[in-house]
């Protein structure tokens, strides 16, 4: 028995050490071994620990796992049922892909209510892991300078001049409007609260996935179809409970968006915390107090979700205990929730300083977030597959884009005399290129 014990902790242990190959990993303790116990079973956790990071078909698993194709098909789609692998049909091919455990399987698990597993137990362990231990939200939001997630600025408090200076990949009614495919599900943050006693009484059946992950989720039962038309429903729902739109931090495929409050989202939580550290990119807008027209009433300072909005004296020496709001910017999310509860024209967005970069799609920040955290070589040199022509172009032209900073610390990582050849090579193109230009 003691033996047997033994092998199931060294599933499991596996199991976390391959997620821990994400650039978004998962940092292992008790509490992590004992979610996927939840969420997978011993055979099951053994069998994923095996899969590349990278994504591969039925022929590519039954070969790691050593078995006949159709067991293997039976696996994965019993995998993807309980939203631990996402998968998409490509050329007449069945392409499945682990998702990270965050923004990943952590939420597709509370994505919907289940029996098949204990969700208020997982909730508890989630509670504990995330809100209580800490290391891995920090580890998810405080390590880099990319990261998993940016906001959205509320579109309806936009100024006609604002207005033009929003990009189409900066709204969150544009990603829904261009979207393939749309799933909605639980809040998974919220439902998690719910099982401790801690969640507000913002909507539950609110938070959206896109384009293939949202296709793969709602063939398989995790999400639920909705059309453009009721996306944007949604949204309008979302915004009028004062909601945060917190989405994929990339400008195209946008695989997920959101509807967070501050009380119960972890990234938000993570941004009250750590506003300072950047652990969310924010949007291009920062609200401006207009001194003249504030009263004071303090409903902007209730309504902020990362506790950015304040009330400081107003220095007026007529009414000596006046009030004025003030912003604290470098916490500030640029959403412009704070606007919706002023009805003294007190609050105006204007554009920041220097604009918030958002990576061009997935590979663009999975590359980018890989090599700021030191886990290049995991996408490069997988154990169980190497990487096609076609991605390592793909993970090279990422790399071939970057600062020379982030291209330098690639290079190390890679430890490739090819990609540094590259580099150099684009670097002198580039100077060559200027030289003629002048």
């Amino acid at each position: 028995m003691a033996h047997h014990n033994t092998i199931k902790q060294n599933n499991y242990k596996l199991l976390a050490e391959r997620y821990n190959r994400f650039p978004q990993g998962a940092v292992a303790s008790d509490l992590l071994f004992k979610i996927l116990k939840i969420l997978f079973s011993e055979r099951e956790a053994g069998l994923v620990s095996l899969l590349p990071i990278k994504p591969f078909n039925v022929k590519k698993a039954a070969g790691i796992w050593k078995m006949g194709e159709k067991d293997a098909a039976k696996i994965l789609n019993d995998l993807a049922d309980k939203g631990l692998l996402l998968d998409a049909v490509e050329n007449d091919d069945i392409i499945y892909s682990m998702p990270p455990p965050m923004a990943g399987f952590f939420e597709f698990s509370l994505m919907r209510y289940r029996n098949d597993i204990d969700q208020k137990s997982l909730s508890e362990l989630y509670y504990q892991y995330m809100n209580v231990e800490e290391d891995f939200i920090k580890d998810l939001f405080l390590t880099g300078e990319t990261q998993v997630g940016r906001v959205y600025v509320n579109e309806k408090v936009l100024s006609n001049e604002n207005a033009l200076h929003v990009l189409d990949h900066e709204r969150a009614s544009e990603v829904i409007k261009t979207a393939s495919a749309i799933g909605v599900g639980i809040c998974y943050c919220r439902h998690k609260m719910q099982h401790v006693g801690k969640n507000c009484d913002a909507p539950l059946d609110i938070c959206m996935t896109f384009n293939d992950t949202a296709d793969s989720l709602i063939r398989h039962g995790v999400a639920r179809k909705v059309d453009h038309s009721e996306g944007l429903d949604l949204l309008e729902e979302a915004r009028a409970n004062n909601l945060v739109q917190f989405g994929e931090n990339v400008q195209e495929k946008v695989s997920f968006i959101c509807n967070c409050c501050g009380c119960c989202c972890e990234a938000l939580i993570a941004a009250r915390k750590f506003g300072f550290q950047n652990p969310v990119h924010t949007t291009n807008f920062i609200p401006y107090i207009v001194e003249e027209n504030c009263s004071g009433c303090g409903k902007c300072v209730a309504l902020c979700p990362v506790e950015a909005m304040t009330l400081v004296s107003a220095n007026d020496p007529s009414k000596p205990g006046r009030k004025k709001a003030k912003v604290l910017q470098e916490i500030c999310l640029g959403c412009g929730v704070c606007l919706n509860g002023c009805d003294k024209k007190a609050i105006e967005l204007k554009s920041r300083i220097e604009r918030i970069i958002t990576p061009v799609n997935s590979i663009h920040r999975i590359v980018t977030m890989a090599i700021e955290r030191g886990k290049l070589q995991n996408l490069i040199f997988d154990n169980h597959v190497l990487l096609s022509h076609r991605t390592m172009a793909a993970v090279l032209g990422v790399i071939l884009k970057l600062p020379p900073i982030k291209q330098a610390l690639a290079s190390e990582q890679f430890k490739s005399r090819y990609l540094v050849s590259l580099i150099r090579k684009q670097n002198f193109t580039e100077k060559t290129d200027n030289i003629i230009s002048k």
